[in-house]
């Protein structure tokens, strides 16, 4: 599939932009998902989509390090509809710190209940991928604004504390 020196995104759209309608459809399947499967299968659904669906992505991590995961990141929130995020590059690290979340914001302007665990999609997805990618993830804040961490293992992050990621409010 895609190298490190290939496209940062690693599928095809013919559009600059995501559909912000999307959130709406996240946010319901969470919710479904939730009620059907609770927490625990939510998290597995979440876990398992980060290995699976995002291989393609995780194999260029793998591949191309932490360079690989701000370009990525980068190119994927600047196909994001209303997102102010900044990607700071370290030595043994990237931090997506966002500013503004599109998901939350659009979930807001359209009056949706917002489910209380969205935020805590990020890490349980960016979790299972910075794993699979042979990297550690940490996430704090949520509910609009947040930071997401991507680490080698040598920069010895501490466990994900739950209390960081707040839930998410309407």
């Amino acid at each position: 599939m895609s190298t490190p020196s290939g496209p940062a995104l690693p599928y095809r759209d013919t559009k600059p932009q995501g559909s912000a309608d999307f959130y709406f459809a996240t946010n319901a399947t969470f919710r479904f998902l939730l009620r059907r499967l609770g927490e625990a299968g939510w998290r597995r659904y979440l876990e398992e989509l980060g290995r699976g669906y995002f291989e393609p992505v995780n194999r260029q991590w793998r591949q191309g390090g932490l360079p690989a995961v701000a370009r990525y990141w980068r190119a994927f929130f600047a196909a994001e509809p209303g997102a102010i995020v900044e990607v700071m590059e370290q030595p043994d690290r990237v931090e997506v710190q966002v500013k503004e979340c599109p998901a939350i914001k659009h979930l807001r302007a359209g009056g949706r209940e917002i489910v209380r665990e969205y935020c805590r999609h990020c890490y349980h997805l960016g979790a299972a991928r910075a794993e699979a990618a042979g990297l550690t993830m940490r996430l704090s804040g949520g509910n609009g604004t947040c930071r997401h961490t991507f680490a080698l293992p040598a920069a010895g992050l501490a466990p994900q504390d739950f209390r960081q990621i707040e839930e998410a409010r309407s």
